[in-house]
């Protein structure tokens, strides 16, 4: 069969049987056993079991545990709540203030966390109230939250570039040295919006909140500044050469558990056992989901899908940019159906070489594809981050989230334009830091 038709059928095949139910990884080594037995045989299973836990012989893949132990650590204390009000303390006579503190929030805790729902979670339990209650348009509360939210899986550290990394065998510190111009791009493209938002209201109780003294604002720094403290010392770390991204990371979910302990008192055994038992259920979903991936590899390879598709790819006579649009309509669709670190592990061995070949920067396209992953995080059917603020707020509507959470998804999609228009805004600081692209 001709390998172009076969990677059709294959996409159709596991497409079903995703949207099944059946989870993703045991989707993808369903798919994987299938395709191989029917057209390698039954001998081509006994090189599944060295294939999945070959996959998982990588040292940096202990970074993925440590990272998500450092984000539910702050997750389960009052952080969030607490940079929360520390940021309104001190932009509350800005207009619209409050919900650029809350998204200012939603980027430092997504810098803690490395996690979209988490972030979510964490602010919106304050934030989404608070402004309700001060006269901002539910949609608004919710929809800028919801957005904000995703800034987690693009500000580092983020477990998405750690996946991208193994996946495509880049470089991790690179990877995050490549979200932070952008994250900070969209941070400001989010509160751009809100400002404007909030001005084109007209008004006078938006533009309205409370007084606080020098020491109120100056009080509630010390719970939030060691968490602040650690990001910066994780990334000295890493990017100084003092340890790699997984010893880093180790150190990093140690820090934020013993300041966890010793500022928010989380010294009862079961709230620590909760923390590692959610940590360990999330790390490994994930692992479980690389492991499969390498076998879906495998079985894309070993039947010369990937670089049939490779190879078309190259006898196309169209633009690159025109090709980049289609990889980006793709990924798009791809994200309102399935999760980032599925989409991921599922699109990096078919796209790497196609964006390679038409002469796109690796790291660079991570970033792209990150904040496709974000547009779909806030998009139906899927769109996590949608539930999540439904849960936290369920009189509001998930039409009215929706409708909130588009403008942010043009922002993102101004980003990947700008992106595509100046791609130093992601090459630019890894290269600095770094040295030139390896």
């Amino acid at each position: 069969m001709d390998p172009l038709l076969l990677g059709g059928i294959v996409a159709i095949v596991t497409i079903l049987v995703l949207f099944s139910g059946v989870s993703v990884a045991i989707g993808l080594l369903i798919v994987s056993a299938g395709f191989l037995v029917i057209f390698d045989g039954p001998r081509s299973l006994e090189l599944m079991p060295e294939i999945l836990f070959g996959k998982l012989d990588n040292f940096a893949l202990l970074s993925i545990p440590m990272f998500i132990i450092m984000g539910a650590s702050i997750a389960s204390t009052r952080a969030g709540a607490d940079l929360y009000e520390a940021l309104e303390r001190w932009l509350t006579r800005v207009p619209g203030g409050l919900v650029v503190s809350n998204l200012g929030a939603c980027a430092l805790f997504a810098a803690m966390s490395g996690s979209s729902p988490a972030t979510c979670a964490a602010i919106g339990k304050m934030g989404i109230p608070e402004m309700r209650k001060r006269g901002y348009p539910d949609g608004v509360a919710a929809g800028s939250i919801a957005a904000g939210g995703t800034l987690g899986i693009l500000i580092p550290p983020s477990v998405t570039m750690i996946v991208y990394g193994i996946a495509t065998e880049s470089s991790i510190g690179r990877l995050f040295l490549a979200g932070v111009i952008p994250g900070l791009m969209l941070v400001g493209l989010f509160m751009a919006w809100s400002l404007f938002s909030t001005w084109r209201s007209g008004d006078a109780a938006l533009l309205s909140a409370g007084n606080y003294s020098w020491a109120e604002r100056f009080e509630i720094l010390p719970r939030v500044l060691p968490f602040l403290l650690i990001i910066l010392g994780v990334l000295y770390a890493m990017y100084g050469g003092v340890a790699t991204p997984s010893e880093t990371a180790a150190v990093g979910a140690l820090l934020c558990l013993l300041i966890a302990m010793i500022i928010y008192k989380l010294w009862h055994p079961r709230a620590l056992w909760v923390v590692l038992r959610d940590s360990t259920k999330e790390s490994v979903m994930i692992l479980f989901i690389i492991a499969a991936a390498g076998v879906f590899s495998y079985m894309l390879s070993s039947l010369f899908i990937t670089q049939s598709i490779a190879e078309w790819i190259g006898t196309l006579d169209v633009n690159r940019w025109v090709l980049m649009g289609a990889v980006n309509i793709f990924l798009l669709i791809a994200g309102f159906f399935l999760p980032p670190v599925a989409v991921i592990l599922m699109a990096a061995p078919i796209l790497l070489p196609i964006i390679t070949t038409a002469g796109f920067d690796p790291i660079w396209f991570a970033v792209v594809l990150t904040i496709n992953m974000e547009i779909g995080l806030i998009s139906p059917p899927v769109g996590l981050n949608l539930y999540v603020i439904n849960g936290i707020a369920p009189d509001i509507s998930l039409r009215t989230i929706l409708t909130g959470s588009l403008p942010f998804v043009a922002c993102m999609v101004i980003a990947i334009v700008l992106l595509c228009l100046f791609p130093g805004l992601a090459t630019w600081l890894p290269n600095v830091v770094m040295g030139g692209a390896l």
